[in-house]
């Protein structure tokens, strides 16, 4: 069973048509398929249109944002017995013809496949948000072992298993699932696709707002995917600052003798305790692992 998912906050301008556009494909591959649309509490028509296209309707009560509404997706997928699972969106971004190509990658053993927007064709985005998915990009390659080009996209497919893995995150689901598939030693692999432009996202207020909420998500990557190497390297600079600081007072010892500094020693002593306890975090964060 292959249940394709859509997230949908009003969205009744073009729910229609992809449910449209996803059947009209779905249906010439003869695959055994249904249509989910979890609404995120629409204030529009958005339901009315997903319910008279003749898609599975699920309704959250209130807008609970894309990550809380990406984890009830996966809820309502397994209890519908999903064996493969394709997520897209409600704007018509993602062109349905790719689906079949993310749907076969899984078949022939990949867990995880991504449809990468920067493989193939051109990319409607503007240049900062291009930069944050490239920053992305080389970010989770080096800590995946695995080339990455799209680490943003929301358009994938995926087994159960997947489907299972927790998502922690309340602003996006997208880095956490490659992050916690890639931690599961699940495969992972990606499918070229061109993309439509559509309405500006709604998970950012503006390009520098992105930027920011870009970078922080890398830091926070770093922080959780290798705890050793993001807290030892802070811990290393506080730490280094402090043995040389230290040295300084063993050339003045050797030299003309330590007089007064008082206040020096104080800060190379609160930068050396200050380094360790932070390695020590990263081991203890590590164990947690």
């Amino acid at each position: 069973m292959i249940v394709i998912t859509i997230p949908a906050y009003n969205e009744e301008k073009s729910l229609g048509n992809v449910i449209k556009e996803i059947r009209k494909i779905m249906d010439k591959t003869k695959e055994d398929y249904k249509i989910l649309v979890v609404d995120d509490g629409s204030k529009d028509k958005t339901v009315e249109i997903a319910k008279k296209n003749n898609a599975i309707v699920k309704s959250n009560k209130i807008n609970l944002g894309l990550a809380l509404t990406f984890q009830r997706e996966m809820k309502e997928c397994l209890d519908l017995n999903a064996d493969i699972i394709v997520h897209t969106d409600a704007d018509g971004q993602y062109p349905a013809e790719y689906i079949p190509s993310l749907i076969n990658r899984v078949k022939d053993g990949y867990d995880l496949v991504l449809g990468s927007r920067f493989e193939k064709g051109k990319y409607e985005g503007s240049f900062i948000k291009k930069l944050g998915n490239k920053a992305f990009a080389k970010v989770f390659t080096n800590l995946l072992k695995t080339k990455v080009t799209d680490t943003t996209t929301g358009f994938r497919a995926f087994n159960k298993e997947v489907a299972k893995l927790q998502i922690i995150n309340t602003f996006t689901y997208t880095q956490e699932q490659l992050i916690r598939a890639a931690k599961s030693n699940m495969s992972i692999a990606e499918v070229p696709i061109t993309t439509r432009k559509t309405r500006e996202s709604r998970l950012f207020k503006n390009p520098l707002d992105y930027a920011i909420k870009a970078w922080i998500n890398i830091l926070r990557i770093e922080r959780d995917f290798n705890p050793i190497k993001f807290f030892g390297s802070i811990g290393a600079f506080f730490l280094l600052i402090g043995v040389m600081i230290g040295l300084y007072f063993v050339m003045l010892q050797l030299t003309t003798g330590i007089h007064g500094h008082t206040a020096l020693m104080f800060l190379m002593l609160i930068l050396i305790f200050t380094g360790i306890q932070i390695i020590l975090f990263g081991f203890l964060a590590d164990m947690r692992n």
